[in-house]
C-alpha cells in the first residue's frame, strides 16, 4: 500500500517597506564606473518591497528634486538616483515620506556616508 504524502508550499509575501535608504555623498569616481552610471555629486540607493514599488519611487524622486535615474529594477526593488548632494538627499527623503504617509509603507532610516 502506498503512503500518502503531503506537499507543503511556502510563499514569501513581503510587507510594504523601504528596506534601505542611503545617500553616498561625493563618492569615489571609480564607483560610478563600476556601476555604469553618470558621475554626479551623490548617489542615492533605495531598496523596496514589493519590488514594483521601485517604479513609484523613481517617479516620486524625480518629481521631488533635480535627480536622474541611475538604475531601476522592478524585479529586485532596487533604485539608484544621482545628482548633487542636496538633491539626492531631498529625493530619498521624499520617497520615504510619500510611501510612508500616502501608501502606509514602513519607512527606513535614511543613512549617509
Amino acid at each position: 500500500m502506498e503512503q500518502e504524502r503531503s506537499r507543503v508550499i511556502q510563499e514569501f509575501v513581503p510587507g510594504k517597506q523601504v528596506t534601505l535608504a542611503h545617500v553616498i555623498a561625493n563618492p569615489d569616481p571609480m564607483l560610478y564606473t563600476k556601476l555604469g552610471i553618470k558621475e554626479a555629486g551623490a548617489i542615492g540607493i533605495l531598496t523596496l518591497t514589493p519590488t514594483e514599488t521601485a517604479i513609484i519611487a523613481a517617479d516620486i524622486a524625480t518629481k521631488a528634486a533635480g535627480v536622474e535615474l541611475g538604475f531601476l529594477d522592478r524585479f529586485t526593488g532596487s533604485l539608484i538616483v544621482v545628482g548633487d548632494v542636496s538633491a539626492v538627499e531631498m529625493a530619498v527623503d521624499a520617497v520615504n515620506q510619500v510611501l510612508s504617509e500616502k501608501l502606509r509603507f514602513t519607512p527606513a532610516m535614511v543613512t549617509k556616508s
